[in-house]
């Protein structure tokens, strides 16, 4: 026969009642802390992902950017057009309307050819000194390929000028190089900064 006191075995019971709920909260507690380990390792794996798709794209998006440069040629009268890292198939130069030259498009290698601006380019400076340089805002659009894709760019650069003068009165007119003024644009933009930059006699 027990010898416990009512009280004893309430107190026991409630003993017992604080050893469950101890355990019941170590075991909440460790089901917490496994949770928040998977979603920390998989909250780790979606950023360690994210970031390679991040460099992949960036990897994507530089090998397909177009970087024209120009070799100047036939002692100044054309500038070869040159990408680094692609073969550029179709060209088309597009100038300021007010210069009253129309949009040429090269049929065998992406030039830009001196003789297209020369006459409208030497009336606009005509007056003043022989010597004079500056720079030409063009429209340059080129088709070319990215692997096996065909691509498609456009861009407003200056083509860089000078005009030196000649005997009998006459001035030449050369080409000397090709800068990146701005990706993309249109011949509203081009005119725009034609109006702005235009020189004058």
């Amino acid at each position: 026969m027990s010898t416990e006191t009512p009280t004893e075995r309430r107190e026991a019971a409630a003993t017992r009642r604080r050893w469950v709920t101890l355990a019941e909260v170590v075991a909440v507690a460790g089901v917490l802390i496994a949770a928040l380990t998977l979603w920390t390792n998989w909250s780790d794996h979606r950023a360690n992902e994210a970031d390679k798709i991040a460099a992949q794209s960036s990897a994507a998006r530089e090998r397909t950017k177009i970087d024209l440069s120009a070799i100047v040629q036939d002692g100044g009268n054309t500038l070869l057009l040159k990408d680094a890292r692609h073969d550029l198939q179709d060209v088309t130069i597009t100038f300021p309307r007010a210069l009253g030259v129309s949009p040429q498009r090269p049929p065998a290698e992406p030039i830009i050819d001196g003789s297209w601006v020369s006459d409208a380019m030497l009336k606009l400076t005509d007056g003043g000194s022989d010597d004079r340089a500056g720079r030409l805002p063009v429209l340059v659009s080129v088709q070319y390929f990215d692997g096996d894709t065909t691509r498609t760019a456009s861009g407003i650069y200056d083509v860089i000028w000078k005009t030196h003068g000649r005997r009998w009165r006459s001035r030449a007119f050369q080409l000397e190089g090709l800068q990146v003024r701005q990706r993309g644009g249109d011949q509203a933009k081009l005119d725009a900064i034609w109006v702005k930059e235009k020189p004058t006699a």
